[in-house]
């Protein structure tokens, strides 16, 4: 590699030895700062001594060559500069693969050739340096990405660490690559070029995150990764370190140049922003840091800022506000209105652009915001938020989550090329103007880590997925991306089904998070017949064939078995599911893991047996045949539970193998050593010397075996050989690859239980911390492709096809995707080994070219799978949407579940219909009691009890209730309005009553102020009733909350139904619906399009109305340098004769009401602000006392434990005064006011008994006393029976004590042991209780002490209220004259507005006249000039021309002497000079103006005839114009001398209202105002305090302090009035030239406008015209209308449609029921045949006693005979509403009513038929028609 020292002549290079002396004296003089403080340090402001690097060394140098300038500096001391053309060699930076030493491996064995994949998670990954390029960090290389052709270039980084960032040059010539590992490098790139241009080193330990270049590209700023996070700041171009510092002690994400000051720096991170400056010391140049204090506000991760042109900075925060700093401090947080945030996520990146400020934020929105009012702006309330919206915002998109952004300029337009963390690249256009262009996507990639990637088995295509929730189809001959597909959940699993699958190669099976797996198929679209002749058809497109669920949560494997017979899922639900193969996949069954399952695959085909590899996350490994669909009984279940499985559980010997490796190295070390020591022996006794004993040294103890408590996780593994598989473990494990095989027995134990070693073990060079993730074999299986956790690949070439430890000695690797995240998850070979594809967790896809010996060159292209036939016409596929679905055995089980309750289902109906045959037997029963005679019967009351006389009963009791109320409702309103208008008058007008709180120990107590409640005029906050009033609408208002709950309940659940009633839209009405609010959309975009329009016309107009004039001045500076002058340096006194009162300060006696009114409130609320603590303090006494009651019963138990000579005197419990609760004396309810009447009748009673007995007085005197005696011996009767009770109580214990057995030792000392705790319990609850009361006193005391404070400011407010009401009635008396006064001042000011604006309106006609008249001058001295051109010289006919010329009509003449008679004295001269001439001219002269003379040129002469008409028309147009203008200004001079008399009489009237409001000021000051001083509040400063204060003045110490700071203020207030304006003076220099600037730039671009509408339309076109074109409105509604129409129309026909099946329902239901109803009626026909036939049967001959007639059989027959007529009529009745029913027409239920009312007054009435129920429709039921047919 050549040095960056070299020179171009071969003497000037400098010496190896030399340059790395000159290294290492750099590297020396570095030294690290120590750590940055943390916690509360932090606070405080850092001054951070950095290292003075070589700026110091060179400014010591140059001292020393102006000291001794003869002195010859020596070539050592020399610095040399590196050449600005010296560049270094890429072939000898870029890093290689490693290739073992002397293995023959070619380190071409793979070449990268493309990369499909973009690391959008990383946080600045997209750099633009032209609108051709863009530039992006993928692992360790950068790519250079040509969007065009969509070629790309790599940079391979120097170290193979990987890239920490990638930064831009301002001049887009340059830009800086930042590497990561061990002592990276920061290397600079040329563009386009590409070549190194300087590399920077020992900036950081392990790499770098960020950097920035200053303004001017000369310095290069970079910030390091952990653990130093060291900041560094370069000069780049001579590779040198300027400066540096530890930047933080957590990670940080940024750091930048101030644009306006290059000497600052910021940088920001985790939890903290800091801010740098470079300042000079007297130890050199140093960093000085100061930490950002966020105060209030929650610290936050800054990641995106930026520094403003005056020092402030403006970061984002994680909730998405800004924040404004400033000083090291919090400014102000600014929000949107209503306290949204800026951003619904954090602000990524904050951008100055051009006087814009630019928020990127999250949440896929980009704003502008005002530049002008966030650099200005500050907090308004304690809060320290501020709201404030964008002006202008811009939507990208809504699965948009925006990084970075970088602008480019693209054919004179500036756009933006922004990184989306959801994998996209977007092209935006930030100009916010009509012809603003929609977000464009550049690119789109994976987001986040590569989840599976799987190839083609018969083509070069490959599939990936992530959890983006993609699946995406890649060509990688061909390098682009063929198809997408998006699903609800992210991807996790996938694999391309094998060739015995699918010959075509065209399925795919993937697993996703949510337990899924989808089959797709990929597939040509051109090859459909209906989209063959599409011109614009994709390469690619993919459906979805199947969805099935087989688990519960991420499907993690997938694997096809040899045969393709079955497909094999695992997941972390710790199941393996397996399906059979078919046109549709039908699943097998299932069997579960001991653990998670990492990764399936099936034995390759030279195993005679087909057996699946399970591998578990936690250590297992299975091994299962594949199971057959036919043997499985899935009926029940998908478990499959009689499949032979073999376990492996992994025992870590990698503790074992390090032991044994040093116990090897131990004995080494010992053969070694004595084998030295022999020699020695020998060499000793050769030179005949005595061998010295040596001391043995002591071995270290042996490491002892460790085992990991939680098992080294399975990261892969394969088979090789039957039963026999080999396994890569991370964790402890790592390191080696493991031979493992399953045992060979039958029986094995318990899974959990078993301990399997391995029997082979492999050492893996460099894999202890880095182990291997994935394995791949070529399809020749002579490569063995490994992917790292640090995204290194490694080639391992297999010579026999099988791993040994010499096969694995030798490989070759190359680091690829990123060192830190990422992570290789998946190796793929290409079908037929050309192409090799890695995918890791860094999001990049990378697809390399497999070395080949035969021809390479060979053109190779991807075929996409044909359709197959008929896919067309097939429906899609049903996806399985929800992620909370059931699984596959889940829904299994349901149906099990529902098929088990079906079955109990079942049998419930079957033992309902038991029921019910009981139910009916029941009845036959009651029937059968019926026909018993009555004295036989059971009565029904006897079992069974009518309700409906208990309903009656309540419904009479309800209706006297509320007779009664009706009664009583006068008196209860009257007496209630006279409890209301009682409560107004005494209650009501008080806010606070008092309240006297005592202390309970003590005398002390506190009472609350009694507070009349504020009138209605005073109090402002009408919206905030008072405590009480609240309160009392609260206790009114509770009866009738109480009376009014039970009716809104039900319309309250009636309300809540209707409002869960779903909303039901058909199709139909929301399709019309969309179209309406579709030509709605237009109409408003139209309109709003207009007004858009117009208001932009209209602010254009007001834009340039208010644009200032040159001498424009701001009336408020105008103003302020008026009130600076009237009053700088001047501090007046009220007393003074010459005090003015300022206008702000007039009092009147609105605003002296105002102010008493607002002392009022104040006084108010402060006495309400006490009397809410009183209150607070009140509520406290009652805990205490509820609190020392608990206590003290909890003390009583404890003493009835204890011997009463043991017990402690019992605290007294506290009680409430009456005072302290005077509330209650209003609280009342029935039962008092019973008992206060009861009270009021027997006192009346007992008072009128008295009154009638002679000794009224003593005998009240007796009756009182004895009142008492008896209330006295109720209580000790009481405590009499309590003692008795107790008494009795305890001599039964002492007799059951005496009865028991004298105790033991142990039970005396246990006795004794809890005789100590109760005596602990009782002093402990006594003093608790003492605590209570004592701290109670103490918050009384000190509330106490707060209101004597209080007192005296109230008294002190008081005195204030007198004074300031003696001032109201002073302005009362001065008000008239003053508002007198003031109206004339307001009268003489309205005038002179109006004379001043009519004085305005004449000096525009003014000027105008005055303009003509000097452009007819103008005129005039252009013509003389053009008649002298045609003269020429020295023309003898000269002077005759000029008096033709001049030479005026005598008409003309006499007009003109009349107009100069009245001409002003403001005629110029020069029309004097030049009308000399014509005044001098002799009237006796008479010229022929229309004879040429002779010799006189024709032509000269008519042009002076024709320039003297000219003259003459000008001169009576100036004449004109002159008398017009001499008018207006007189005119102007009548109406400014008004102007001046008004103005006059407006001063004399505020001259005279300065003396009222002195005089009123002066009886103000004659007012005794009362102020309460101290002694050392007064100050005397001429000796002695006087005795007499009269001609003192009372002034604020505050006041007095302001005045002398105010002194200091003004004088650097006056400095920093000059520095503004020296910058005012360069921003105005600098914005005349941008305006010149822009105004080129505006004309160029109209130009252009111009030209590109010529070209394109051939006339210029009116946009705005175009945008505000007419719609019409009309057509599309008459079009909406003839919808509607329509579709009314259908909805007539479905309800005919739907009445007639209604209809036919119910003709099946009737004919159903009279169908029932013949039958029963055959039955009666048969059961009457079958009686007479049995009366037919009886003989005569049954005996004598039964010959002759019977009275009996008479009646029995003539019974039976009027039942069969019954019968009959029974029948025709039903034959009747057959034929009824048989009829189609609308009139069946009229006439079926009419039969049912005819059959009622038909049927007879019996007992029976009163009892039984009836229904309404049909007629007879099925229990009449039995009733009527009963038999005896």
């Amino acid at each position: 590699m050549s040095s960056p020292n070299e020179w171009e002549g071969a003497d000037e290079k400098p010496a190896e030895g030399e340059e790395a002396d000159h290294s290492t004296g750099q590297e020396s003089n570095t030294s690290l700062p120590n750590e940055s403080p943390s916690g509360e340090e932090e606070e405080e402001v850092e001054q951070v001594d950095t290292d003075t690097e070589s700026i110091a060394d060179d400014l010591e140098e140059q001292d020393n060559t102006e000291e001794y300038p003869n002195e010859e500096k020596s070539p050592e001391k020399e610095e040399k500069k590196i050449s600005e053309t010296f560049f270094y060699s890429y072939e000898d930076l870029y890093s290689r693969p490693f290739v073992t030493e002397d293995s023959g491996i070619p380190v071409n064995l793979l070449t990268l050739k493309y990369s499909f994949g973009y690391d959008c998670i990383r946080s600045v990954n997209l750099m633009v340096l032209d609108s051709q390029s863009l530039l992006y960090v993928a692992g360790n290389q950068v790519v250079i990405l040509d969007l065009k052709t969509k070629s790309q270039s790599y940079l391979r980084s120097s170290s193979g660490g990987g890239i920490g960032f990638i930064a831009a040059h301002p001049t887009k010539q340059y830009f800086a690559v930042g590497e990561k590992g061990e002592k990276p490098n920061l290397i600079i790139y040329d563009y386009p070029s590409l070549r190194p241009y300087r590399i920077l080193r020992g900036g950081t330990k392990k790499g770098y995150v960020f950097a920035d270049f200053n303004h001017t590209g000369t310095l290069l700023a970079s910030i390091g990764s952990s653990p130093d996070y060291m900041l560094t700041i370069w000069d780049w171009k001579q590779e040198k370190i300027v400066l540096r510092s530890k930047a933080f002690s957590q990670d940080v994400y940024r750091v930048t140049f101030s644009p306006g000051n290059e000497e600052q720096l910021t940088t920001a991170g985790v939890g903290h922003i800091r801010f740098w400056k470079m300042a000079y010391t007297f130890t050199g140049l140093k960093l000085q840091g100061a930490l950002g204090r966020f105060g209030k506000t929650a610290v936050t991760d800054i990641i995106g800022y930026v520094e403003l042109p005056d020092g402030k900075v403006v970061s984002g925060a994680e909730w998405g506000n800004l924040l404004l700093w400033e000083g090291g401090l919090i400014k102000v947080e600014l929000c949107r209105a209503g306290c949204k945030p800026c951003h619904n996520g954090p602000v990524s990146q904050i951008v100055l652009d051009e006087g814009e400020l630019i928020t990127v934020g999250k949440d896929g929105f980009i704003r502008e915001w005002n530049f002008e009012a966030i650099d200005t702006a500050d907090s308004v309330d304690e809060t320290g938020l501020l709201e404030m919206e964008p002006i202008n915002e811009l939507h990208v998109g809504g699965n948009v989550s925006l990084s970075f952004m970088s602008k480019i300029h693209d054919c004179g337009q500036p756009f933006w090329y922004a990184q989306d963390a959801n994998g996209k690249i977007w092209k935006l256009d930030l100009t916010f103007s009509n012809t603003t262009r929609d977000p464009e996507c550049l690119c789109t990639f994976h987001s986040g880590k590569i989840e599976a990637m799987s190839v083609s088995p018969v083509t070069y295509l490959m599939a990936t997925t992530a959890l983006d929730r993609s699946v995406r189809i890649y060509d990688f001959v061909s390098n682009c991306q063929q198809s997408e597909i998006q699903f609800k959940q992210g991807g996790t699993a996938l694999t391309w089904a094998p060739h015995v699958v699918n010959p075509k190669g065209s399925l795919i099976a993937v697993g996703f998070e949510d337990g899924v797996v989808r089959i797709i198929e990929v597939y040509d679209p051109k090859g459909l017949p209906t989209l063959a002749e599409w011109p614009n058809m994709g390469n690619a497109a993919i459906k979805l064939k199947q969805a099935f669920k087989p688990h519960t949560t991420v499907v993690t494997a997938l694997a096809y078995d040899q045969n393709g017979d079955v497909l094999t899922t695992g997941s972390k639900d710790k199941t393996v599911f397996f399906f059979a193969v078919k046109d549709e996949y039908k699943p097998i069954g299932f069997i579960y893991a001991p653990g998670p399952v990492q990764a399936l695959q099936w034995s390759p085909p030279s195993h005679v047996v087909s057996m699946l590899l399970i591998l578990c996350e936690n250590g297992y490994v299975l091994q299962v045949p594949a199971p057959l669909l036919e043997k499985q009984d899935t009926a029940s279940t998908y478990h499959i539970k009689n499949l032979p499985i073999q376990y492996f559980h992994f025992y870590s010997i990698k503790s074992r193998i390090k032991l044994e490796e040093e116990i090897a190295l131990r004995e080494k070390k010992k053969q070694e050593k004595e084998k030295a020591r022999l020699e020695r022996i020998m060499q000793l006794q050769e030179m005949e010397k005595e061998m010295e004993e040596e001391e043995p040294e002591e071995e270290e103890p042996l490491p002892s075996i460790y085992i990991p408590e939680e098992p080294s996780p399975i990261l892969c593994g394969f088979y090789s050989a039957p039963g026999k598989f080999w396994l890569s473990l991370g964790g402890y494990d790592s390191g080696f690859l493991y031979h493992c095989a399953f045992s060979s027995n039958e029986h094995q134990e318990d899974p959990e239980n078993q301990q399997d070693e391995p029997f082979e073990v492999i050492p893996i060079e460099d894999t202890d911390n880095n182990p291997i993730h994935q394995i791949s074999f070529s399809t020749s299986r002579l490569l063995m492709f490994c992917g790292m956790q640090n995204g290194a690949l490694r080639v391992y070439p297999l010579r026999d096809k099988e791993l040994s430890v010499n096969a694995l000695k030798e490989y070759w690797s190359f680091n690829v995707h990123d060192n830190d995240y990422g992570q290789i998850r998946g190796i793929c070979c290409s079908h037929d080994d050309r192409f090799l594809i890695t995918c890791g967790g860094d999001g990049n896809i990378f697809t390399f070219n497999i070395l080949y010996p035969e021809d390479v060159h060979i053109e190779l292209k991807a075929k996409i799978p044909p359709p197959r036939r008929g896919l067309e016409k097939e429906k899609a596929a049903e996806d399985i949407q929800d992620p909370n679905a059931c699984n596959i055995e889940e829904v299994k089980q349901k149906k099990e579940y529902e098929r088990i309750m079906r079955e109990a289902e079942d049998k419930k109906n079957k033992k309902r219909k038991e029921l019910a045959a009981l139910r009916q037997e029941f009845l036959s029963l009651l029937q059968k009691n019926q026909e018993l005679p009555k004295h036989m019967q059971l009565q029904k009351e006897q079992y069974e009890m009518d309700r409906r006389i208990f309903e009656e009963l309540n419904r009479q009791t309800a209706q006297r209730i509320q007779l009664v109320e009706k009664e009583l409702a006068w008196e209860h309103e009257k007496h209630l309005i006279g409890l209301q208008k009682l409560q107004n008058w005494f209650r009501d007008s008080l806010e606070f009553d008092t309240v006297v709180v005592r202390a309970i120990q003590s005398n002390h107590q506190i009472s609350t102020y009694r507070l009349p409640a504020v009138s209605e005029n005073y109090y402002q906050d009408k919206e905030h009733p008072s405590w009480k009033k609240i309160v009392l609408e609260q206790a009114w208002k509770k009866e009738e909350i109480k009376e009014t709950i039970s009716d809104k309940k039900p319309r309250t659940v009636k309300v809540k139904a209707d409002k869960l009633k779903p909303k039901v839209q058909k199709p139909a009405t929301r399709f019309i619906e969309s179209k309406r609010e579709q030509i709605r959309r237009i109409v408003e975009k139209s309109d709003k399009e207009k007004a858009k329009i117009m208001k932009r016309k209209e602010e254009w107009e007001k834009l340039y109305k208010s644009k200032p004039s040159e001498d424009y001045e701001d009336p408020r500076d105008v103003q302020a340098i008026k009130e600076a002058q009237e009053n700088m340096g001047c501090y007046k006194l009220k007393t003074d004769t010459d005090y003015k009162v300022p206008q702000d300060k007039h009092m009147n006696t609105k605003k002296k009401t105002m102010q008493l009114a607002s002392l009022e409130m104040l006084i108010y609320k402060k006495k309400e602000n006490m009397n809410k603590q009183i209150i607070s303090l009140r509520d406290i006494k009652v805990s205490v006392i509820e609190e020392i009651k608990c206590l003290l019963q909890e003390l009583k138990s404890v003493q009835a434990a204890l011997d009463l000579s043991e017990h402690l005197p019992l605290p007294p419990v506290p009680q409430l005064h009456p005072d302290e609760t005077p509330e209650k004396r209003f609280e009342y309810d029935r039962d008092i006011l019973l008992k206060f009447q009861e009270r009021k009748a027997a006192e009346a009673k007992l008072q009128k008994q008295l009154e009638e007995t002679p000794s009224f007085g003593t005998f009240r005197h007796i009756l009182k006393a004895s009142c008492e005696e008896a209330g006295s011996l109720q209580q000790t009767a009481s405590s009499l029976t309590v003692r008795r009770a107790s008494s009795v109580v305890i001599e039964q214990q002492k007799d059951f004590v005496i009865e028991k057995s004298e105790p033991s030792e142990m039970e005396l000392e246990i006795l004794k042991k809890e005789k100590i705790k109760k005596l602990y319990l009782q002093e402990t609850l006594i003093n608790k209780i003492n605590t209570l009361v004592i701290n109670f006193d103490a918050e009384l005391r000190f509330l106490r002490h707060k209101k004597l404070q209080l007192d005296v400011q109230m008294k002190h407010a008081d005195l204030n209220y007198i004074t300031w009401l003696e001032e109201l009635l002073i302005l009362k008396n001065t008000e008239e004259k003053e508002n007198l006064l003031q109206g004339q001042i307001d009268t003489l000011h309205s005038e002179l507005e109006a004379m001043q604006s009519k004085l305005n309106s004449y000096l525009a006609p003014m000027e105008d006249k005055k303009s003509e008249i000097v452009k007819l001058q103008e005129c005039e001295k252009a013509l003389y000039a053009s008649f002298w051109a045609s003269l020429g010289e020295n023309n003898e006919f000269a002077h005759f021309l000029t008096k033709v010329l001049k030479k005026k009509f005598k008409s003309i003449k006499k007009q003109v002497e009349t107009d100069e008679k009245a001409e002003s004295e403001e005629e110029s001269d020069q029309e004097s000079s030049l009308g000399s001439d014509e005044d001098s001219e002799s009237e006796d002269e008479i010229l022929d103006i229309s004879v040429c003379p002779k010799n006189c040129d024709k032509a000269l002469f008519q042009n002076t005839i024709q320039l003297r008409e000219k003259r003459l028309d000008i001169k009576e147009a100036l004449v004109r114009e002159k008398k017009v203008a001499a008018k207006l200004r007189k005119e102007y001079n009548v109406l400014f001398e008004k102007a001046k008399s008004v103005e006059s009489s407006l001063n004399t009237a505020e001259k005279e209202l300065d003396i009222v409001q002195w005089n009123k000021q002066q009886q103000l000051n004659d007012l005794y105002v009362v102020v309460p001083l101290k002694l050392h509040q007064v100050e005397y400063f001429n000796g002695e305090i006087p005795k007499d204060f009269s001609q003192a003045l009372v002034f604020t110490n505050q006041s007095l302090k302001y005045l002398q700071k105010r002194v200091v203020d003004l004088r650097n207030e006056k400095i920093m009035q000059r520095e503004i304006f020296k910058k005012a003076q360069q921003q105005y220099k600098q914005l005349v030239r941008d305006k010149k600037e822009m105004e080129i730039t505006i004309r160029c671009l109209e130009e252009k406008c111009s030209r590109l509408m010529m070209l394109k339309f051939g006339h210029v076109v009116d946009f705005e015209a175009v945008q505000a074109r007419p719609f019409n409105v009309r057509l599309e509604e008459l079009g909406l209308q003839i919808i509607e129409k329509e579709y009314a129309h259908s909805q007539e026909i479905k309800e005919h449609e739907k009445r007639i099946l209604d209809l036919q329902q119910k003709l099946m239901m009737l004919t159903k029921e009279n169908t029932i109803k013949a039958r029963q009626l055959n039955q009666l026909c048969l059961e009457k045949q079958q009686l007479e036939t049995k009366l037919d049967s009886l003989k005569d001959d049954l005996g004598v006693e039964f010959q002759g007639p019977r009275t009996a059989d008479v009646k029995e027959k003539a019974r039976m005979e009027s039942q069969l007529k019954h019968l009959a009529h029974d029948e025709a009745i039903l034959r009747e509403e057959i034929n009824l029913l048989s009829r189609k027409d609308g009139h069946v239920i009229e006439q079926l009513s009419l039969v049912t009312r005819n059959s009622r007054f038909l049927r007879p009435s019996s007992p029976q038929d009163l009892e039984t129920p009836h229904e309404t429709f049909p007629v007879h039921t099925p229990q009449t028609v039995t009733s009527s047919s009963n038999v005896p």
